[in-house]
């Protein structure tokens, strides 16, 4: 199991993944999010980790990393994934957009689908494909050697 995070400055979204079938997922509140770390003592906790790239950042960017160091410490270690590293692995350019992540996971598992047909993807929204995308990444990486 893995635990997939992308984590915010108040809100984290999140994918706990069985290998690549998501398990359950949502956007909760960093609380919450320490709830279900300390609860999951069976999963590599996986977190989107923060880069600079020369550009001057708001506080809230610096409340996220203090948030990922709490996730961190509380998780007893975590793997962190890059953006640039989601976004090679799953379109091949750092150009790639959160739509260009999004249609290369539906091209490469299906669907999202509807209520009466749901797809591999039901219930996906907004942060959370970038936290399954974070936990697909640290497969691929994984897998590949």
């Amino acid at each position: 199991m893995i635990l997939a995070i992308d984590p915010g400055n108040i809100d984290s979204a999140y994918a706990l993944m069985d290998g690549y079938t998501p398990v359950e997922f949502g956007k909760i509140s960093n609380t919450e999010m320490r709830e279900i770390i300390s609860q999951n003592n069976t999963s590599i906790v996986v977190i989107e980790r923060i880069a600079s790239y020369g550009m001057s950042v708001g506080k809230e960017v610096f409340e996220t990393c203090e948030w990922v160091g709490r996730f961190t410490e509380l998780a007893g270690g975590a793997v962190y994934v890059y953006r640039k590293d989601v976004k090679l692995n799953l379109c091949g350019t750092n150009k790639a957009k959160d739509s260009n992540i999004r249609q290369a996971l539906i091209d490469r598992f299906g669907v999202v689908g509807t209520k009466n047909n749901q797809g591999y993807f039901y219930g996906f929204k907004a942060d959370v494909w970038s936290a399954y995308a974070v936990g697909m990444t640290y497969l691929d990486s994984i897998r590949t050697g």
